[in-house]
């Protein structure tokens, strides 16, 4: 520790030693620092603060009609983008500032001042916003913050109005190609509709129903058929029996006897529909066939108890007129049912070829009507989307989704807000005393002497065996005193040049 004490109080002499080389330097570093701060030209400082209202009753009431722009991010992004190139030379522009700048360099020049000068300062949370400019004019300040703000509020409106116009051209092509594939898809839907015209589905329309309901009434057709054959032939036998011999014996074919033939005949309807439901060895069948057998053989010997009494002219009785008139109908309802057995095979024949067509001719319906649908959801989307792009567009124009409000317009300073010469000056004076003591160390440095015994000892290893002490005469002890007394007033002058050029800056404040 008493080491450390003696190498301070060396340094101490040191310097002191070289007292008067420090005060002269700190005096030349005060004077000349003096003269450039006083030198330093003015600076006037113009702000102006507006306030962004983005909290429109505009969005819930058009919430899901269209595509709501985000004013909050437009406003962000030209706070962020307000110091770029093309702004900064709108505003020299805007200024007359640009009649000063002859040369591409001293415009580059004054584009990166202006830069340099201009704040920016606000947040989105807050929505407030400071724009700020320092320079040497007043009124050149006020105009630039004034500038800066009408270029602020008109970006943040119509930023996003070219990006909307390219949208809706975009929509629009995009629509009219639609518009064209529309158009082919409805004309080949026509087309395929017209050359399928009698296979297409119906509403309702099922083949498979239709050929079952249509082959039903074919078997029917066909039994009515086989049951007026049946009658015309029996019709016929008993026209051939009346026009035989007396002698010959009756075949029960060819016996007529109305009212046997008629429940023969009904017998017969009825045997045909248990044949479509049930085989030869059921009870119903045999049951009917033993009983139509019967009716036959009760027919037949009718007959021939008629036949022992019979006419010879029977041939040209009413009973022989009246039969052929009955063979005659006999004949065209058979005729009839023939028809009607060949219209419904032939249908029944058709909706088979149909029943095989017909998923086919679905299958390409589908793709084709789904092709159609496809074009036009994607047509009426689009149409829907060029609404809602017009309609964000223009509220993306209007002023309505966000308003602008200044707090404190841009007003011309009358005072000076820079340069901070008081703060400057208290600065030069103590970089004026440590450039005078740094001086004095250098100093002591370059021109070393041995203030005390120890240095010495130290310094040349060998051992001290006194000192001699310096006996100062009255003379020279005035003479210290004075120089004491000189040095004190010097760093007491310098301190006054301090205290009077602060009071200066305050009384001119």
């Amino acid at each position: 520790m008493e080491e450390l004490v003696s190498q301070l109080l060396a340094l101490v002499k040191g310097v002191s030693k070289y007292r008067w080389y420090a005060m002269g330097i700190a005096w030349l570093v005060a004077l000349a620092g003096g003269i450039v701060i006083f030198k330093l030209p003015d600076t006037y400082q113009s702000s102006a603060r507006v306030f962004v209202d983005t909290q429109s009753v505009l969005k819930p009431l058009l919430s899901g009609m269209t595509t709501m722009p985000n004013v909050e991010q437009q406003v962000s992004i030209m706070s962020r983008t307000l110091l770029s190139r093309p702004n900064v030379e709108r505003v020299i522009r805007m200024v007359d500032l640009d009649i000063k700048t002859g040369t591409a360099k001293d415009k580059e020049k004054l584009i990166d001042e202006l830069i340099s000068r201009i704040k920016i300062n606000g947040t989105i949370q807050n929505d407030i916003y400071t724009i700020s400019y320092t320079g040497e004019k007043p009124r050149l300040a006020k105009d630039i913050v004034q500038s800066l703000l009408t270029i602020f509020v008109e970006g943040s409106f119509g930023g996003k109005k070219n990006d909307s116009a390219k949208a809706i051209q975009f929509i629009d092509a995009q629509i009219k190609t639609y518009e064209d594939k529309l158009a082919t898809a409805e004309n080949a839907l026509k087309e395929f509709k017209l050359k399928n015209m009698g296979l297409l589905p119906r509403q309702g329309g099922d083949y498979g129903s239709k050929l079952y309901e249509v082959s039903e009434n074919l078997n029917q057709a066909r039994l009515e058929l086989r049951e007026a054959e049946q009658a015309r032939d029996a019709i016929k036998r008993q026209i051939s029996g009346d026009d035989g011999g007396r002698g010959a014996a009756p075949a029960p074919v060819s016996v007529v006897n109305p009212e046997i033939d008629e429940r023969i005949q009904s017998l017969q309807k009825n045997l045909d529909n248990l044949h479509l439901q049930f085989t030869e060895q059921h009870p119903d069948i045999v049951s009917t066939k033993r009983l139509i057998a019967q009716l036959e053989a009760r027919k037949l010997e009718e007959a021939k108890q008629k036949k022992t009494g019979g006419d010879p002219g029977a041939n040209y009785s009413p009973m022989l007129q009246q039969l052929k008139v009955s063979l005659s109908a006999a004949e065209a309802r058979a005729a009839s049912m023939r028809a009607r057995v060949d219209e419904y095979a032939s249908r029944v024949a058709h909706l088979k070829q149909m029943s095989l067509a017909a998923p086919e001719i679905e299958t390409q319906m589908a793709q084709l009507n789904r092709d159609y649908q496809v074009n036009k959801e994607n047509y009426e989307k689009l149409v829907a989307s060029r609404e809602a792009a017009k309609l964000s567009d223009e509220l993306s124009a209007t002023t309505e989704m966000m308003t602008f409000r200044v707090i404190d317009p841009p007003t011309l300073p009358l005072q000076a807000t820079g340069p901070k010469r008081a703060l400057l000056f208290s600065g030069l004076l103590a970089g004026a005393l440590v450039a005078g003591i740094a001086f004095a160390f250098l100093m002591s440095k370059i021109r070393p002497t041995f203030l005390s015994q120890n240095e010495l000892r130290n310094e040349t290893g060998l051992p001290i065996l006194g000192t001699v002490s310096m006996i100062w005469t009255n003379q020279e002890q005035r003479r210290r005193k004075k120089r004491l007394v000189a040095f004190g007033l010097s760093f007491m002058g310098l301190l006054a040049l301090y205290g009077g050029l602060m009071s200066f800056m305050l009384l001119r404040a």
